[in-house]
């Protein structure tokens, strides 16, 4: 597939860090430095695999119709899959940072990209805060970080780590290696593919591993390798619910104020690079939204299929060297996405695309296949913890998520019946106004707190597509008053209390819309 620039100097970079790693870590709170443990004789391998901005329903597994994903699909059908699995802030690096943490965004600190104006003070993580590869490593795992990490501070508890610079491009990215700049040629999820199997060949042989296995796509600019052009070419991709039509009456004018329209996207106009599928600026704007959705999804799905093929190449290679039995293979995103919903691309709103992910579990012995959980709601913060107690490890106290060991065990336990969800990285790009909510089995609350205040409250079982906002149905004031007290409740439990005397700021000038 991908060919280094120079693989001899990625070669000995790669084997440095594995054979110079540093074994001992300063743990924040532990009482100095820790040394190792001797891992337990039976500890699994962990291989955890992220995408990035993949929709739930973009993997045939979740019943896609035209996307075909075997590789990805074998741990969902070899093991488990979770229906009710969601983010707590969707976008990339909060997201990314609570999946490492098991902490919500406002308690690690990272509330946004820190990639916009007024966000470009916010770092990445901090130096002393614990993540679930930290200790792993201090219980005698060997860790890895390969791919897309997103996070503006550099890896921290990982005996090797290859990662995208920033964002990264789709074609002969720029890598940090270990610390060292290296650049490589070829497609970037290629280049991940290659890098994951160069670790799991180099790496010890006397401990377990964790490897994050972490792809670019199907993150836009949505460039496929030529090999996938043609996929997909003639198919027509459904008109999803409210594509092309305004927002519905009584939805909240923060969903308007957006600047995440298919319409206004113009990824795949005519003079956009390495595109097959172009559209003219000059159709009309209802022809132009449908081709403008049509090239978008195809390229989405096309990225994805390059996905599936190098989690394939990585699956094949556990089978092959007889640590299938042994591995735990978790399959997720660091957020959902729109595409086309309410008319939507990207994500960051409390709407189901946005925040819905997909999650596939597998552990051969462990966990019965071909489970469907429809009921147990899982969030990204637990992904920690529930690392950590399968490893043998026990969570810290502090986390916010729970461990998934008796769902996945089929034991009956007392589980979460909603979650709080939030979002703060406001004036930013798509101008998706500051918000938190609730979300139970059945109701959605969602409170935009600042310019101007607003709230919406959908029935999920009787409008899953949330286009009936029914905050204003007099009906529901007693339900809506119990889900403001349970926002209130939720954001208590996790910390999250507004400082006395806080008071809501005007809007920003100039960078969104009033």
């Amino acid at each position: 597939m991908s060919t280094p620039l120079d693989r001899r100097q990625a070669i000995k970079l790669l084997g440095g860090g594995l054979v110079g790693a540093a074994l001992l870590r300063q743990l924040s709170g532990a009482g100095g430095g820790l040394k190792a443990a001797e891992p337990r004789r039976d500890a699994p391998n962990i291989l955890f695999i992220m995408t990035d901005d993949q929709a739930q329903k973009a993997l045939g597994i979740y019943g896609n119709p035209i996307l075909k994903t075997p590789h990805m699909d074998r741990i969902g059908h070899e093991g488990i899959r979770f229906d009710q699995s969601f983010v707590t802030t969707s976008v990339c690096a909060p997201s990314r940072a609570s999946y490492l943490t098991g902490l919500y965004a406002h308690a690690h600190g990272v509330t946004s990209n820190g990639e916009e104006p007024g966000w470009y003070e916010q770092m990445g993580l901090r130096h002393d805060q614990i993540t679930y590869p930290m200790l792993l490593q201090q219980a005698g795992y060997h860790t890895a970080v390969v791919g897309k990490w997103h996070i503006k501070s550099m890896p921290t508890g990982f005996d090797h780590w290859p990662i995208l610079k920033g964002q990264g491009s789709y074609f002969d990215p720029s890598f940090i290696v270990n610390g060292a700049p290296v650049r490589f040629r070829g497609h970037t999820d290629d280049v991940i593919g290659d890098q994951a199997l160069a670790y799991l060949q180099q790496r010890p042989k006397d401990r377990p591993f964790c490897l994050c296995y972490q792809f670019k796509a199907p993150h836009g600019p949505w460039e496929p390798h030529p090999r996938f052009d043609d996929a997909y070419q003639d198919v027509e991709i459904p008109l999803p619910v409210g594509f092309g039509k305004p927002q519905p009456a009584g939805s909240p004018i923060a969903f308007s104020r957006t600047t995440q329209e298919i319409g206004d996207m113009g990824d795949f106009f005519r003079d956009a690079e390495r595109r097959k599928a172009q559209v003219a600026r000059d159709l009309p704007v209802d022809e132009r939204e449908r081709a403008v959705l049509q090239a978008f999804i195809r390229n989405y799905y096309r990225v994805l299929l390059g996905v599936d093929e190098n989690v394939g190449r990585v699956l094949d290679f556990l089978d092959r060297e007889g640590l299938a039995e042994n591995t735990i293979v978790v399959h997720t995103s660091d957020n959902g996405m729109f595409l086309g919903e309410h008319d939507f691309y990207d994500k960051r709103l409390m709407l189901e695309p946005s925040i819905r992910v997909p999650t596939l579990m597998r552990w051969p012995g462990r966990i019965r296949p071909g489970r469907t959980d429809d009921r147990h709601m899982v969030l990204n913060i637990d992904v920690a913890p529930t690392l950590l107690d399968l490893a043998g490890v026990a969570p810290p106290a502090w986390m916010h998520g729970r461990s998934w060991k008796p769902l996945l065990e089929e034991r009956h336990t007392e589980w979460r019946q909603d979650f709080l969800y939030e979002w703060y990285e406001y004036p930013a790009v798509h101008c998706a106004r500051k918000h938190r909510g609730v979300r139970t089995g059945r109701w959605k609350l969602i409170h935009f707190w600042e310019q101007p205040e607003e709230w919406a409250l959908y029935d999920l079982r009787e409008d899953p597509d949330e286009q009936v906002n029914l905050i204003d149905h007099s009906e529901h004031a007693d339900r809506i008053a119990v889900l403001k007290q349970r926002i209130t409740a939720l954001r208590a439990q996790i910390g999250d209390i507004d400082p006395p005397g806080y008071v809501a700021p005007t809007l920003a000038p100039g960078k969104c819309p009033a």
